[in-house]
C-alpha cells in the first residue's frame, strides 16, 4: 500500500502543548482533505467519543503562540474561533467520526508517526541517562584533578606581615 501523507509531514504537524502531544483541527483537516468547519462540525456531533484527554480547545494565549511560532497558521490571527487540538488517543478516534476512506489511510499514517515519535523521545532518554552515568563516572576520577585546580586557582593565604619598626 502506497503511504498517502508522509510520516515526516505528520511529525512536523505534531506540537507539544500542555504537556501532550497534539494535532491541530485545521492540520487534520487537511490531511483528511475536508474542512476544517466540516471536521468540528462531526466532532461535535460525537462529543461523547471526545473527553478532555482526547481533544481539547486551545485558550487564546495559546493560539496566539502557536501563531507566532508557525506561519502555516498567520490565517488563524484574526480569528475569534479558538482551535482544537487532539492527542494520539482524540486523533485515532478521528478515523471513526470521518468515515471515508482516506481519513482510514491517513489515520494510519498518523498513527504510524505517533509510534515514531514515542520510539524517538525513547531513545533520547536512554541516550540522556548513559550521557548522565558517564559524567558520574568521570567526576569521580577526576575529582582529585579538579580539587588540584581550585587550590591551584586560589591565591595563597596570607602570612601575617612582620611589623616595621623598634620593638622592646
Amino acid at each position: 500500500m502506497v503511504s498517502i501523507v508522509s510520516v515526516e509531514v505528520i511529525t512536523s504537524k505534531i506540537f507539544f502543548i500542555r504537556g501532550k502531544k497534539v494535532m491541530i483541527d485545521r492540520d487534520l483537516a487537511l490531511l483528511y482533505e475536508v474542512t476544517t468547519k466540516r471536521l468540528n462540525e462531526q466532532v461535535k456531533r460525537n462529543i461523547k467519543r471526545f473527553p478532555e484527554d482526547f481533544m481539547f480547545q486551545l485558550t487564546k494565549s495559546e493560539k496566539s503562540e502557536l501563531v507566532a511560532n508557525c506561519d502555516r497558521f498567520n490565517a488563524m490571527k484574526h480569528s475569534v474561533v479558538l482551535p482544537y487540538a487532539f492527542t494520539e488517543q482524540g486523533v485515532a478516534m478521528l478515523s471513526g467520526v470521518l468515515n471515508s476512506d482516506r481519513a482510514i489511510s491517513v489515520n494510519i499514517q498518523i498513527m504510524r508517526a505517533f509510534t515514531q515519535l514515542r520510539r524517538m523521545l525513547l531513545t533520547n532518554h536512554d541516550l540522556r541517562r548513559k550521557i548522565e552515568a558517564m559524567e558520574k563516572k568521570y567526576d569521580k576520577q577526576f575529582a582529585i584533578v579538579f580539587q588540584a585546580i581550585k587550590q591551584l586557582l586560589e591565591p595563597p593565604a596570607a602570612k601575617p606581615k612582620p611589623s616595621i619598626g623598634f620593638h622592646t
